[in-house]
């Protein structure tokens, strides 16, 4: 059996030997990786009580960052959790420790902010009274090439995309715990990653992005219901409407998902990645060039975005 390990995933990233020596911040202190820590009483690391955001920086300047902090402010509203600065001293803080490392493009952030140190081991929030903890971690970071000509191969799980009402699917929260067994029953059927369904039984997303067909022509994805929150999924959609390619937010089944003539996932890290298989039945002819023509529109909007 293949170890996990070896197994591609759409966060894959060239090996860059600069990064076991990269400065993160926390807190507002800037340390070396080896001395960056939190408290075991902290509310992120003892239950999962937090909000994320994942950015890429090029040339010196955030992709998207005002759809980024959009989306980073909302949840935080949602889960009452005060961040304590507004986004002019996010980005600060994102510069600072983008200097400190020598950072200007092809890097990966993963902002996360939690509800702070904890009194008690205990779950209410108002345990928390030390004030939220940040920490932005910057990494030199290229999507691994190597996937572009492959392709992820999906497997459909068991593990559902839960209700808005059980925990909202768009909180980009700590707690990932739904998506991470979702990769191992992935994995367990030999696969990359997952293909998880929506309550009802219609394709939705994966443990990691979000996931797109073809047929036709034209684009599929999900209605968004019970889908993240993606950025980069708004702009493929945004894209396609203004190429004239016919784009549909629907409900649809895996027996259309089979069908396929192209399938590709969305996220920040990877932009879009190519589906090669799910459930082992190959997905088209193994040509994509509806995903082909969005990707090189993608490149052109993040260009545009990041040298304006």
């Amino acid at each position: 059996m293949t170890d996990p390990g070896d197994r591609p995933s759409t966060h894959d990233a060239s090996e860059d030997p600069r990064n076991r020596d990269i400065r993160i911040y926390v807190n507002g202190e800037i340390v070396h990786r080896d001395d960056a820590k939190v408290s075991v009483y902290d509310s992120g690391f003892m239950l999962g009580d937090g909000i994320w955001e994942g950015m890429r920086l090029h040339h010196g300047r955030w992709a998207f960052f005002d759809d980024h902090m959009d989306r980073f402010f909302e949840g935080c509203r949602a889960i009452e959790l005060d961040p304590g600065m507004d986004r002019h001293d996010l980005l600060e803080a994102l510069t600072r420790t983008a200097e400190a490392n020598g950072m200007t493009t092809d890097v990966h952030c993963r902002l996360m902010l939690t509800r702070g140190v904890k009194s008690k081991p205990f779950q209410h929030p108002k345990l928390s009274r030390t004030g939220p903890t940040l920490v932005i971690i910057l990494e030199h970071s290229r999507p691994a090439e190597a996937l572009q000509a492959a392709g992820i191969r999906l497997a459909t799980v068991p593990q559902v995309r839960g209700l808005p009402t059980s925990q909202d699917p768009k909180l980009n929260s700590h707690s990932k715990l739904n998506c991470i067994i979702a990769c191992l029953q992935a994995e367990q059927a030999g696969a990359d990653e997952a293909l998880m369904l929506d309550p009802h039984g219609f394709v939705n997303t994966t443990n990691a992005c979000n996931f797109f067909i073809v047929r036709r022509g034209a684009v599929w994805t999900s209605t968004g219901d019970y889908c993240m929150n993606g950025v980069t999924r708004a702009k493929v959609i945004d894209l396609c409407r203004d190429a004239g390619i016919p784009v549909l937010e629907r409900n649809y089944a895996l027996v259309e998902t089979y069908g396929a003539d192209e399938a590709f996932l969305t996220g920040s890290f990877g932009g879009l990645t190519p589906v090669a298989e799910i459930d082992g039945r190959a997905i088209g002819s193994g040509d994509r060039p509806i995903m082909t023509r969005l990707q090189s529109l993608y490149a052109d909007l993040v260009q545009r975005e990041t040298t304006a």
